[in-house]
């Protein structure tokens, strides 16, 4: 037991730190400040008609004083559709949210009221930008319950699902697929 431990902390300590090189990555043309996305020569180029109903799961909550992660990669998933020819209007994204990311749609003076870093809520501004855009934001009421937030905590337009296995239920039975990862 003792030999295995030792190879696999060594196998660690031997590989490469995992960075990517963001130097290839633009943002736009839906979302202009986030949502960065590389451009890719396609074996097979996208279908002129092509759209997308997808739905992202987001527990994580941000990073301190960043933006979500899960929250930029849906914003990725329509900038990089958009950029590759795909019709913005063609796009529907939800992002269904449970667990301790629910705080990263509170108003800035919910966010103030309960003593978060910072004055403001940091992605306020890009979640109400992706609400602008059509993107759907759905709170797992369970988990809303769980940490004391109400619809009135929420920023304007995020709506309240009974939960987040219910919302992704419906989104199913809607059409839209759920991101893997």
């Amino acid at each position: 037991m003792k030999t295995m431990l030792c190879l696999f902390t060594a196998s660690l300590l031997a590989a490469p730190a995992a960075a990517q090189d963001m130097s290839t990555f633009t943002t736009g043309p839906v979302f202009e400040d986030f949502g960065p996305h590389a451009q890719v020569e396609q074996t097979e180029p996208l279908p002129a008609d092509l759209a997308l109903r997808h739905s992202f799961d987001v527990a994580a909550a941000a990073e301190d004083g960043r933006f979500n992660r899960g929250f930029e990669s849906a914003a990725r998933f329509i900038n990089m559709h958009a950029a590759n020819g795909v019709d913005p209007e063609r796009i529907e994204v939800a992002v269904v949210v449970h667990g301790r990311a629910v705080q990263d749609l509170l108003t800035d003076a919910a966010w103030a009221a309960r003593d978060l870093e910072g004055d403001a809520n940091p992605g306020g501004d890009h979640v109400r930008a992706m609400l602008d855009a059509g993107v759907r934001f759905i709170v797992c009421g369970q988990s809303a319950a769980g940490i004391g937030v109400v619809n009135e905590d929420l920023i304007d337009g995020v709506e309240m699902a009974l939960s987040a296995m219910t919302a992704h239920a419906l989104l199913q039975q809607r059409g839209y697929s759920v991101n893997p990862f």
